[in-house]
């Protein structure tokens, strides 16, 4: 039904987290879980009270409360936005942080109903304002004395980076947030918190996340865009310090940057693409794996030390005791802050795993970020998006890779600029090695701890999005800036291995759907300028037989035009009629009994390219009676468009599905040509 290319990646729904929220959580809550329903009244009623400690409680445990999806319908009964919102204004700074944390939860947990359901309810206003007094609070807080300065300006960076969250994810799934952040002037106030990214990476991460989402497709805010505030990317960019931390950072901005393209002038496009390209090499460049492995040690090392630094304190304080007891009712008689308590109930914040975490993410984002410069801008995108086959049922989950797999669009030329940035800094090169799987050995630090044990998936997440670019880059990139056909071929092979070596590839949908998408285009591409392929029909077959079962229409798609691909290139060769028998069986069955159109047209699509030519393919048709098959078919090909297509699909799905009818009735009057040759 058309060539295969993803579509834009977009960001994953912000996870809901924040040290603060989940401190005072633990004091409001405990350790047990509570019924979903029975506590919200009751914070949602202690939000108004006069006391800060509880108000600051009540967001805490809401917080918590918002994270459990039993919970947000009660919640939005209660109208617990309108409750909340007022309190990101409160006298008290600490409540202010906790109730930006609860929103911010909210937000991220609740999705896009919830978010556009806030700013139906006027969340925007009071997060706006509170923005604004962040802002202006960074400014007065230089002017303070020094032994208040850095108290005041944790406090309001906390605030800042929860509130600026918030802001994030209603902006990303609201129209009407995204306007008024434009008529607000939100711009300023984010572009001063990216620039403390040499004091606070975390404030600053969180203001190019924000950034990124914004300046997307926003031509009204790229107006704004002056040349300070271009300086102010370009020294987030450009910094050299080496963290991990700030390696996302220059990411995120990174992308920020291709947001801006279309204000930049065009003298210095070819420079900014290039050192965009440049970042993203160096990130790509990195051995995710070694990383985790050295960070995961480095906190074994940290936590000894530690557990021996308190061993000797110990016996130190022990000797004092001895010789005198006064000395141990000293610590029960310090009065201790609630919130010191309670983080001392708690595991230490874990600088190594965040780091490791941080380089993940920036490896993850480079690769979407490389798939998104693959793609048109054109203005139809967004329509072209609809044929998405993975979109076509059910929504996509969070992190999953059906977001860029299984389109079915014509593919589309690389701008000089593009093109010649992503040859100079070896994408392609990086890209094929971070499809392979994950170091077993970083896989198995991770599993021995359950703290670390999430990196696994994120270690998974960027292999799938490795191959998802790897589709773009084999439909977009002439065969020898890929290395010709040899490293096609070795690719060719690679793929097979990692697909065969998992016994139960069937089970990961995620991986699987975009590995065949890679597939796909890598075979497409070779067929195209005829170079042999590696993979054996026997081992498509076994890819097929397993895809065609999975939930996903994308992997279906995928595994059905394979197949059609496959077909076409042994129908022109000899002794292929057996296998060419089997593969029209099989497309037959699909194209009959699949229940989704676009996977039934999809088959079609490849019954006709691999029976549209050769004597092999000739013969095999008129072996598995093909012509009767089809002819029986098309009433109800027909008859399935018209009452299912209006209510199921988009109207360009529509439009594809009516070519297939029209070519369905012109293959089978040739198929009857051929049968009728044959058979006299």
């Amino acid at each position: 039904m058309g060539k295969s290319r993803t579509k834009r990646f977009r960001r994953p729904q912000f996870s809901p987290t924040g040290d603060r929220v989940a401190e005072l959580a633990a004091a409001e809550n405990g350790a047990e879980r509570e019924e979903v329903d029975g506590p919200a009244a009751e914070l949602l009623e202690k939000l108004q009270h006069p006391s800060a400690d509880v108000r600051e409680c009540a967001c805490a445990g809401l917080a918590r409360l918002v994270q459990q999806p039993p919970a947000l319908p009660d919640l939005a009964r209660r109208d617990a936005v309108r409750r909340l919102g007022p309190l990101l204004l409160d006298p008290s700074l600490a409540v202010r942080e906790t109730a930006a944390g609860a929103l911010r939860n909210l937000s991220a947990c609740g999705g896009f109903e919830v978010c556009d359901d806030m700013v139906t309810k006027d969340v925007m206003t009071p997060l706006v304002a509170l923005l604004k007094e962040c802002s202006a609070g960074l400014d007065s807080n230089e002017m303070s004395p020094p032994e208040k300065k850095d108290q005041n300006r944790s406090s309001v960076e906390n605030i800042a980076n929860e509130a600026v969250n918030v802001l994030w994810n209603v902006c990303e799934c609201s129209s009407r947030a995204l306007s008024i952040f434009n008529k607000e002037g939100c711009l300023e106030i984010v572009l001063k918190y990216l620039s403390r990214f040499s004091t606070n990476v975390d404030l600053a991460v969180s203001a190019a996340y924000c950034l990124q989402t914004v300046t997307e497709d926003n031509i009204e805010l790229l107006k704004s865009f002056s040349s300070s505030s271009l300086q102010v990317l370009e020294s987030a960019m450009l910094s050299p310090v080496s963290s991990l931390e700030y390696v996302l950072l220059k990411t995120l901005v990174a992308g920020t940057v291709w947001n801006l393209k279309d204000v930049i002038p065009s003298k210095s496009q070819a420079e900014i693409i290039n050192a965009i390209l440049q970042i993203l090499s160096e990130v790509l460049e990195m051995d995710a794996g070694q990383v985790v492995i050295q960070m995961k040690e480095a906190e074994m090392q940290r936590l000894k030390t530690a557990a021996e630094t308190e061993e000797l304190l110990e016996n130190a304080n022990g000797d004092g005791l001895i010789e005198d007891d006064e000395m141990e009712e000293i610590p029960r008689k310090k009065k201790v802050r609630r919130k010191t308590f309670i983080s001392d109930l708690l595991p230490p914040t874990n600088k190594e795993l965040r780091e490791a975490t941080a380089l993940l993410t920036a490896q993850q984002t480079a690769l979407e970020l490389i798939v998104n410069m693959c793609c048109s801008e054109d203005p139809s995108d967004d329509e072209w998006e609809e044929l998405s086959s993975s979109d076509e049922s059910d929504a996509p989950t969070e992190n999953s890779v059906s977001e860029g797999a299984g389109q079915l669009l014509s593919p589309l030329c690389l701008s000089h600029e593009v093109h010649s940035a992503l040859t100079s800094c070896l994408i392609p090169k990086k890209i094929f090695e971070k499809t392979a799987f994950p170091s077993s050995i970083a896989v198995d630090v991770c599993s021995r701890s359950p703290t670390w044990k999430p990196l696994i998936r994120k270690m998974g997440t960027v292999q799938c999005r490795a191959l998802v670019c790897l589709q773009s880059l084999v439909s977009l990139l002439e065969v020898e800036h890929l290395g010709g056909a040899p490293a096609l071929q070795a690719l060719a092979q690679l793929l097979s291995q990692l697909l065969f070596s998992q016994p139960d590839f069937a089970k990961h949908v995620d991986f699987l759907e975009a590995i065949s998408s890679a597939l796909r285009a890598l075979l497409q591409t070779m067929a195209s300028k005829n170079i042999s392929q590696c993979v054996t029909p026997s081992q498509l077959m076994t890819l097929c037989e397993a895809g065609i079962l999975s939930s996903s229409v994308g992997v279906r798609v995928n595994v059905v035009s394979i197949l059609g691909i496959t077909g076409s290139v042994l129908a022109r060769e000899d002794g292929t009629l057996e296998t060419l028998k089997t593969i029209g069986r099989f497309l037959l069955e699909v194209a009959t009994r699949d229940p989704s159109l676009v996977v039934a047209g999809e088959a079609l699509d490849a019954l006709f390219d691999v029976f549209a030519d050769g004597r092999e393919a000739e013969r095999a048709s008129v072996q598995i009676r093909l012509l009767p098959a089809l002819k029986e078919f098309q009433p109800v090909f027909k008859t399935k468009i018209r009452k299912e297509g209006r209510g199921k699909y988009s109207p360009d799905q529509l439009c594809v599905l009516d070519n297939v009818k029209t070519n369905l009735r012109r293959f089978v009057a040739y198929q009857e040509t051929v049968e009728k040759r044959l058979t006299t």
